[in-house]
Order: structure tokens, then C-alpha cells, then sequence
């Protein structure tokens, strides 16, 4: 066994132990009387990185929560390589749904319980750990590292385009490694090629300026919930293909090649429906369910509401409604324009007789997408295929991860997904868990990897 691997298995129980002591931080980015928690789960990360050899790091402001930077620096002819994760995590409620308190930790059938145990914080720690064993028995490292932890990922990362671009000298690399993430299952390995991006809105229908007797006014004053139940209509065919004009212009359409990479992957149409709760799948015409999820661009309202909402019956015409859209965005499109082109067709559909504004959302992500032949795909790709002993599935996330495109953006730099959560761990729910198979697997997957990519990348 190999001195890093041993040093690994010989301080398994402390490694279990300091992480279960990371994840009783309440480091909740999006509460604020959570902030204070927040900058000492960045003092956690900093001491960490330090007492394992790590240089140079520093807790530096973005405006926001604060992020994380550490490197070390000595590998001559070595590439470098930037590793990234966050220690912020998800509100906890419903409280009540939790078997155990979520910030007290426990260890049951081989999980640990805990709001950030897989979501990001085991995740996180490893590649941590695994350097402190390279560093300790070694005294080296098979390539040039740099640290970059955030905590703010879980609102979205409002601050890290602009942190990013102004500090492209202090993360320059030729490869980005992502702790945030996971794997298929406990038996299969996948590789996400690419993440889908994000753009939302805000629709408000004005009708009278009070609510008024439904049956005085009813059916001579135009009722804004229906005013605006005949705008978020309008966006969708039957089918569910997005109407929007222009909404599907620079989509890029999967290749022959993706499709029967997507094909490769399984899919049980009743396990699915088990998992949703729904009746039915549903969808855009042409395209498979993991097309759809994974490659495919859509308009969902998020929320409505107006009028009375309290239990029976008060018959007004009410003033207002209100909704929320969000857009998962694909390959090659932009989140200004698409929330334009929305804008554009809420105000050309809505009825006269209404007063209509529509708000762009904060922020916005680009979508992401890494060629199946980038090279550091490839080599991460062997050192799943021979930890597993199966070929890892090519996919791509339905959700959205900002950090992947602003480092393309402003480092022109790929990110490989590097982490080993699984979708069953209860992510943002009540009784998340990580497991601690998962735990020593990643450890033993990072090592392979810095170390294959300090041969291969460098010749």
C-alpha cells in the first residue's frame, strides 16, 4: 500500500471525527443570523488547510460570505490544478421531519446524520485530507495546488463572478476540480459533462387598485388572477414545448454521439414515477426523460398567488397576482436574453385591461458543457473506471452549478466534477446523511487522481 493510502487508514477515526466537527457549524448562508457561523466555518476551512501543510491561505471578502484560498505551490513542471468547494449549506426546516438535531452529528449503519455532511462538507474535507497525507508522507505533492472554498453557494454565488475575475492571477491553472457533486450510485461512477444554467423572473398583475365584490364587479372588471393564468399559459403548447418566440434559437442539439451516450445510462420508468410521486411522465415531444432533464431548456412557474387564500369562502375580485418563473438554460444560451425574450412575450400576451411588470431576477447563471475529449475529463474518467471497475456514465446535471461556467468565463479553465455524494442522501432535506463508505472511497479517488494527473498533464 502506497504511504499516503496507509497514513489515510491510520487516521481514519480522527478524519471521521474532525469532520463531524466541521459539520456541527450551522453555516447557513441564506439566514442572517446565521453570517457569524458562516465566517467561522471559514475559519475551520482555514486552519484546516493550514495544519495540513497548505501555504499561503487566507480568508479574503468578496462583498458577501466570505471565500477560502489556500496553495502550495512546488511541483516544478507540474500542472496546477485549482480544487473548489463550499462550506455553506441549507436551512433545516421542517425541523420536525429530522430524526436527530441537525447540527448534532451521529454515526448510524454507516451514514453520518447531519444538515452538510454530503452537501458540501465530506466532500470538501477530502481532498483536504488526502493532501495532508501526500504532504506527511512524501513531503511533495504530484502537482501544484490551489484552493478555492466559498460560502455562499447554496443563494447562488452572487459574489463570486465578480471575486473571480478580479483575482484571475491568484487562481490561473490548467484545470479545475470540483468537490461538489457525486457519483450514479454506490456501484457506478458517472462523469457530469455539463450543468444547466438559470434565469427567473417576476410577474405581477395589477387590476383594480382594491379588491372589489365579486358579484357587483365580477364579469365587468377584468380579474388579474386570470390575466395572468392566461400569460403563464401561453408559454407552453400542450406538449409542453416552450412557445416563447426565439426561446429555443441558440440551443445546441445533441449529437448522434450524446444521445447514445445518454441511452447507455438506465432508466426505470416506474422507480422514477416512485421517486416523484407522480402519476405520468410529461414532456417535450423527441426527447427522452434524461434529454429533457439533462439537455433540453425549460420555463417552470415556481409560484403563484393572489387574492383570498384562507380556509372557505370570500368572494372578491382581487387586485393583484403575482408569480415566480425560473429557466434551466442549455448549451449556448444566455440568461440575459432569455429572460428579455420572456419579458418581451409576457407584455405582447397579457390583456389590456391589466397593468403588468415584469422583474428580472438576480443574477442568472451560464450554462456549462465540457467536451467528452477534454483530456482532463479523460484521465478522471480512467481513475473511475479502475476504482469501480466499470466505465463511469457520461451525463449531465439538471440543476444549476454558477461556479463551472465563471471559471471557463474568466480562467478559460474546464471543470471536472469530482465529488462522491449520492441522490439519495437528502440533500437540502430533512435527515441528509453521507456515507462513510463514500467518505473513504473519495479519499482513495483523490489521491489516484492528483497523482494521474501529475503524470499525464505534464507530459
Amino acid at each position: 500500500m502506497k504511504a499516503w493510502k496507509t497514513y489515510l487508514n491510520e487516521h481514519k477515526d480522527q478524519f471521521v471525527n474532525e469532520l463531524l466537527e466541521f459539520i456541527r457549524i450551522p453555516s447557513i448562508s441564506s439566514l442572517p443570523d446565521h453570517m457569524l457561523h458562516v465566517q467561522q466555518a471559514a475559519e475551520w476551512v482555514k486552519n484546516r488547510l493550514k495544519s495540513a501543510g497548505i501555504e499561503s491561505v487566507k480568508i479574503m471578502p468578496t462583498g458577501g460570505h466570505p471565500v477560502v484560498y489556500g496553495d502550495w505551490l512546488h511541483a516544478d513542471g507540474k500542472p496546477t490544478i485549482l480544487i473548489y468547494g463550499h462550506f455553506d449549506i441549507q436551512p433545516v426546516d421542517p425541523l420536525d421531519l429530522w430524526d436527530n438535531p441537525p447540527f448534532e452529528p451521529i454515526i448510524k449503519d454507516g451514514r453520518i446524520y447531519a444538515r452538510g455532511a454530503t452537501d458540501d462538507k465530506g466532500n470538501l474535507f477530502i481532498p483536504i485530507i488526502v493532501t495532508e497525507a501526500m504532504l506527511r508522507t512524501e513531503e511533495k505533492l504530484p502537482v501544484n495546488l490551489k484552493f478555492l472554498f466559498e460560502g455562499q453557494e447554496e443563494i447562488g454565488s452572487p459574489q463570486l463572478q465578480d471575486f473571480i475575475a478580479a483575482n484571475k492571477d491568484l487562481l490561473a491553472c490548467d484545470l479545475v476540480l470540483s468537490a461538489d457533486g457525486g457519483q450514479w450510485d454506490e456501484n457506478q461512477p458517472a462523469l457530469v459533462l455539463g450543468t444547466r444554467g438559470m434565469a427567473s423572473l417576476y410577474i405581477d398583475v395589477q387590476g383594480p387598485d382594491h379588491d372589489l365584490h365579486s358579484g357587483t364587479y365580477g364579469g365587468t372588471i377584468a380579474n388579474p388572477i386570470h390575466a395572468l393564468v392566461q400569460i403563464l399559459d401561453s408559454m407552453h403548447d400542450h406538449n409542453g414545448r416552450v412557445t416563447v418566440d426565439g426561446f429555443y434559437d441558440d440551443v445546441r442539439p445533441l449529437t448522434d454521439e450524446e444521445r447514445t451516450q445518454f441511452g447507455w445510462v438506465p432508466f426505470d420508468k416506474a422507480e422514477y414515477l416512485s421517486e416523484t410521486g407522480s402519476t405520468g411522465i410529461f414532456g417535450e415531444p423527441g426527447f427522452n426523460t434524461y434529454e429533457r432533464a439533462w439537455a433540453r431548456p425549460t420555463v417552470e412557474v415556481n409560484g403563484i398567488y393572489g387574492g383570498f387564500q384562507g380556509e372557505g369562502v370570500k368572494t372578491v375580485l382581487p387586485s393583484t397576482a403575482h408569480a415566480k418563473i425560473s429557466c434551466r438554460l442549455v448549451a449556448d444560451q444566455d440568461p440575459a436574453k432569455i429572460a428579455d425574450l420572456i419579458k418581451t412575450h409576457v407584455y405582447k400576451v397579457a390583456l389590456p385591461d391589466v397593468k403588468v411588470r415584469v422583474t428580472k431576477g438576480e443574477g442568472g447563471a451560464i450554462p456549462y458543457l465540457v467536451p467528452v475529449s477534454d483530456r482532463g475529463m479523460r484521465i478522471a474518467a480512467s481513475v473511475l473506471h479502475d476504482l469501480y471497475g466499470k466505465e463511469p456514465y457520461q451525463i449531465r446535471m439538471g440543476g444549476t452549478i454558477p461556479v463551472n461556467a465563471l471559471f471557463l468565463q474568466h480562467l478559460q479553465v474546464y471543470t471536472i466534477v469530482f465529488a462522491f455524494g449520492l441522490h439519495d442522501e437528502c440533500q437540502h432535506s430533512p435527515n441528509e446523511f453521507f456515507r462513510l463508505s463514500s467518505y473513504e472511497r473519495g479519499q482513495k479517488a483523490y489521491g489516484m487522481l492528483l497523482n494521474r494527473l501529475g503524470e499525464e498533464l505534464s507530459s
